[in-house]
């Protein structure tokens, strides 16, 4: 199935990417296509939307290219099309089945760290967004994600 990349978002400066972002993603929200509410919180903005400029690991530039980007966000999340892998916990130095990679459109990868509702269902916080040109084929190739292993490794961990 070809996917349809959403139109890139064209704003007149910072401000105006994260007032869309405050008022679409904080504000709204989103439900994945098979049915977590994701959370975003605005201190994430910054993460998501900022990178470093001498590639050093501080985020310190307005990236206007991820920022672009962003409706790519919410079109990942609900598209029943993405790929879906864990992510690497660095400190663990292992993948963590309750860390959730997701990928359609291009390379930009949508990560979200999940949670326990108080029914037990799962619940997701945003991360971050990013383009990850270099590193496509290496997150293609990290384990699947699964509802069933996240929802184990949440409830031995009792969150």
């Amino acid at each position: 199935m070809v996917v349809r990349l959403p139109d890139l978002l064209i704003c007149d400066d910072e401000k105006r990417y994260r007032d869309y972002y405050r008022k679409e993603y904080c504000r709204k929200g989103v439900v994945t296509f098979d049915g977590i509410r994701v959370y975003f919180r605005e201190s994430r903005f910054f993460h998501a939307f900022y990178e470093s400029s001498n590639r050093d690991g501080r985020k310190d530039s307005f990236s206007t290219k991820r920022a672009q980007r962003m409706r790519w966000i919410r079109a990942t999340l609900e598209n029943p099309e993405s790929d879906l892998f864990q992510g690497w916990d660095k400190n663990k130095r292992q993948y963590d089945p309750s860390r959730r990679v997701c990928t359609v459109y291009e390379e930009i990868v949508v990560i979200l760290q999940m949670r326990l509702k108080g029914d037990r269902t799962l619940k997701a916080e945003f991360i971050t967004c990013y383009l990850a040109d270099n590193s496509i084929g290496k997150i293609r190739n990290m384990p699947k994600w699964s509802m069933e292993a996240c929802l184990a490794v949440l409830n031995k961990k009792g969150r």
